[in-house]
């Protein structure tokens, strides 16, 4: 796939205040470093006070009114995603972080499509744990906001980053809810975060570390610890040959490598024969683009070209840890796009599993030929529908940036379903067109069944996406292009730079939402 070069990064700045300090004489040392985040609301009117969350206004009485007392000494009110920490209010939390959480009747936006209000949870407890973070303090109890599940969401999310590779590693902070509250909603969005921290460590990690290999071994190991209702065939080359899969091992062949082609199952449907949902990820784990090879700049973000893979993959191991009703197979067909004597030329024509020739006239458009073979593989399933997802085109990151992963579908239904899951993760998807007008430049091919680019420069995505098309002939399909959300700079602010793992958890609650009321 093309790809464009990175602004740099921007950063949130947290201001930090000191107020009053108690004699640390008499506390554990563990006591010291414990961290407590509340949260207070913006105001609804001009004259109006700003209000405590419910938890807030609680520790505001244990403390005899010095919270509120403090905070209105500090400065101007806490803007949305702001931060204000006070020190010494109580012995049992040595550093009290207080957050900006907006205004307390925000909701459903139908503009930005997403709940306004857990965003703003989110954001608001992120900056919050982070700050925590920053003062070296292990441990942090969460205030739930209002929305327990968003609150822990907001906490893992946040304070997750790659440093496995680095000596000088970050403080681990372990976070809690704070308060008898909701512990099942705060457990789900510890769930749902770990599961897109799951596909961040995959995608963040360097493609010499990440191989087809070690990528099947970390999704087998993580599935099989989440549920006992799980299969794991981590198929060889030989396999792969064997299932005629020929546009998947034209791009493999370039790479010294092995391909792999990793199929889990997990079936969690009382009914053993219940046909399952198929989930499909690219696992490009490193894409120079092959002879049409990449500009240098930024080729090292090419890590994370198995983005697809790593948020199915995820999304059904957060299935499996959930124990939900329904069956899932997910397939990811994984491979390195490289450039040597045995790789892929362009001009060259490649058979699919289904039989249609491909021309090959630009090897880095290879994502659509290593699913072209997995979608073929997806109907022997009979599956009740098919979801691929896949960091396939620049030209998706041209068209919606990071705002929105771009779904091509042939069922409104699906669409609706998808994007009603979206509104509530804030991972938002924003749907594309599926037209003729498309599939008419990838079928008017000189010399076989389709061409792996369109005819004309303009609309890439959506021709990429009339290519897998032609590999569909399930009624109920949805193709997911996140190249746009494939990473973070400063836009998401609850996730730092880096890879984000987007959009596992929506993968997630749509798959949640489907095992409640399977139609």
């Amino acid at each position: 796939m093309f790809w464009l070069p990175l602004p740099a990064a921007g950063r949130v700045v947290v201001r930090r205040l000191g107020v009053r300090r108690l004699s640390s004489r008499g506390l554990s040392s563990a006591d010291m470093t414990k961290g407590l985040i509340l949260g207070i609301y913006s105001k609804d009117k001009e004259d109006d006070v700003p209000q405590f969350t419910s938890a807030g206004e609680n520790f505001d009485k244990l403390v005899a009114g010095k919270l509120r007392e403090t905070l209105n000494i500090s400065g101007p009110p806490l803007k949305t995603g702001k931060t204000r920490t006070f020190y010494g209010l109580h012995q049992d939390f040595p550093s009290v972080v207080v957050v900006g959480l907006g205004k307390r009747t925000a909701g459903v936006d139908d503009l930005e499509n997403w709940n306004e209000g857990k965003e703003n949870i989110r954001a608001a407890v992120a900056a919050g744990c982070r700050q925590v973070q920053d003062l070296e303090l292990s441990s942090v109890e969460v205030d739930p906001c209002g929305d327990a599940q968003a609150a822990a969401e907001g906490a893992v999310l946040g304070l997750y980053e790659y440093d496995d590779l680095k000596q000088k590693k970050k403080t681990v902070v372990s976070a809690k809810l704070y308060g008898s509250g909701d512990q099942e909603a705060w457990q789900r969005g510890v769930l749902f975060a770990s599961g897109q921290n799951l596909a961040r460590h995959l995608m963040e990690t360097p493609a010499n570390e990440m191989t087809p290999t070690r990528f099947a071994e970390i999704i087998e190991k993580n599935l099989r610890s989440a549920s006992s209702k799980t299969e794991v065939h981590i198929r060889p080359k030989s396999w792969i040959e064997g299932q005629e899969m020929g546009s998947f091992l034209s791009v493999a062949k370039g790479s010294e490598e092995p391909p792999v082609f990793l199929e889990i199952h997990y079936s969690g449907s009382p009914n053993a024969g219940d046909a399952p949902l198929v989930f499909v990820g690219k696992g490009i784990t490193f894409d120079s683009g092959g002879i049409s090879i990449k500009p240098s700049a930024n080729m090292d973000l090419m890590r994370a070209d198995m983005g697809g893979a790593a948020t199915i993959c995820s999304a059904i191991v957060s299935a499996a840890k959930l124990n939900l009703p329904i069956n899932i197979v997910g397939l990811a067909p994984l491979c390195e796009n490289m450039p040597s004597g045995k790789a892929n030329k362009p001009g060259d024509v490649v058979r699919a599993k289904n039989g249609k020739t491909i021309q090959v006239d630009n090897t880095d458009a290879e994502g659509r030929l290593i699913l072209a073979d997995a979608l073929c593989y997806a109907h022997t399933f009979n599956p009740k529908l098919i979801i691929n997802a896949a960091t396939l085109t620049g030209a998706m990151d041209i068209a919606l940036g990071s705002g929105a992963t771009g779904v091509f579908t042939n069922s409104s239904w699906l669409w609706d379903k998808l994007h009603k899951a979206s509104i509530d993760t804030g991972d938002r998807v924003w749907r594309m067109p599926l037209f003729e007008h498309y599939t008419r430049q990838v079928v008017d091919c000189q010399l076989a069944d389709v061409n792996n680019i369109g005819k004309y420069r303009s609309a890439g995505a959506c021709t990429a996406a009339a290519f897998l098309k032609e590999f569909v002939t399930h009624p109920k399909w949805a193709h997911l292009d996140i190249a746009g959300v494939m990473t973070n700079k400063d836009e998401v602010p609850y996730l730092r730079k880096g890879m984000t793992g987007r959009p596992t958890r929506t993968l997630i609650e749509f798959l949640l939402r489907f095992s409640q009321n399977s139609e």
